[in-house]
């Protein structure tokens, strides 16, 4: 997993989501994002060549998958992240993901139309977002954001606020509910929300496991307590 430097979410979470796989770990290299913005210093951050040198520290480990933990290709095109997989595995030999073209096949495969997007972002980073998802055909219906920019402040966002904005969304008669960002604490909320209003919930961290998963040959089924995303069986067999 490739992390952001001042995330503190998405390293536990992706390890405890693959507890009960005996054959599986995970393993993170990190570099510097520590704002989320469209100011160019912000975006400068998001340099192939900073994410490429973490993809080459990471293949000395002789890892199966090397995924892009971080939402970054929702604002910036995701044809960034289809030439970073590109890159990745040009470099290094090694099978390469992210979070957001796993979004991308999660709403193909499972025939997704109208998404909820959750957010700790601001306003302007959210209607980025928007413009750009809506472009690759990842339609969203309803929208809540925390409008924080600082990077480590996200995880700072309280369980009931990230729920709340949930149930906004879903109230607005989404099919299922998107959570865009790795350190954001949504995954271990799915569960129970999923039960309660009746639909899918996708957070950023689960998918990109799911995703890793896949690509490594492990069956995303064996995984259990997370929600939907592991039992659905349109989303169990590698693509």
């Amino acid at each position: 997993m490739l992390t952001p430097s001042s995330n503190t979410v998405l390293e536990p979470v992706s390890t405890a989501i693959a507890t009960g796989l005996p054959e599986v770990s995970v393993h993170f290299g990190r570099f510097k994002v520590t704002e989320i913005a469209l100011s160019e210093q912000a975006l400068r951050q998001f340099d192939d060549t900073e994410i490429l040198r973490a993809a080459e520290l990471l293949a000395h480990a002789k890892v199966d998958v090397i995924a892009w933990n971080g939402t970054s290709a929702s604002w910036l095109g995701l044809d960034r992240d289809e030439r970073l997989c590109e890159r990745i595995v040009a470099t290094t030999g090694i099978a390469a993901c992210t979070s957001v073209l796993a979004f991308r096949e999660i709403f193909q495969r499972s025939n997704t139309k109208r998404i909820g997007l959750v957010t700790p972002y601001t306003g302007d980073v959210q209607a980025k977002i928007i413009e750009t998802w809506n472009t690759a055909d990842m339609l969203c219906h309803a929208e809540r954001h925390s409008g924080l920019r600082d990077n480590f402040s996200f995880a700072e966002v309280g369980e009931r606020a990230i729920s709340d904005m949930i149930r906004a969304v879903t109230g607005e008669g989404c099919d299922a509910v998107a959570v865009v960002c790795t350190n954001m604490r949504a995954a271990s909320l799915v569960p129970a929300l999923e039960v309660e209003l009746g639909i899918p919930i996708y957070d950023s961290i689960a998918v990109t496991v799911w995703k890793s998963l896949l690509l490594a040959g492990v069956d995303p089924g064996r995984i259990k307590s997370w929600g939907r995303l592991f039992v659905d069986q349109r989303l169990s067999a590698r693509t």
